[in-house]
């Protein structure tokens, strides 16, 4: 499943990043601390988290995931959307809660 197609399905709102739309995804990530992040998130991942700074881009693209989705509505600052696309990782925002995105997530990749 591509970027492009869990955007259609959970009505996600993209940002930034767009050349990256067509990255595969293979599974999702779900962390605030961004340590955390970087030790154990894997290639092709969604990372789901409430951060905006733009260290999560230079983890996202350190990590070489797939995709970042800011919850609750929160946006992301100027050098994130910045890093974004030029790193070509798409940077996505919901209003929803973590716990529901994170579900919906899941349920469309097992």
């Amino acid at each position: 499943m591509q970027v492009s197609d869990i955007i259609k399905s959970l009505g996600l709102k993209v940002v930034s990043g767009q050349s990256g739309l067509n990255r595969e995804v293979t599974g999702g990530y779900v962390s605030d601390l961004l340590s955390d992040v970087m030790g154990n998130s894997k290639e092709g991942q969604i990372w789901i988290t409430l951060q905006t700074h733009k260290n999560v881009m230079a983890i996202a693209s350190l990590k070489d995931l797939a995709a970042v989705i800011m919850v609750k509505g929160f946006m992301p600052d100027e050098d994130t959307i910045e890093h974004s696309n030029q790193e070509g990782v798409p940077v996505l925002v919901t209003n929803e809660q973590t716990f529901d995105i994170a579900g919906k997530l899941y349920e469309l990749l097992k």
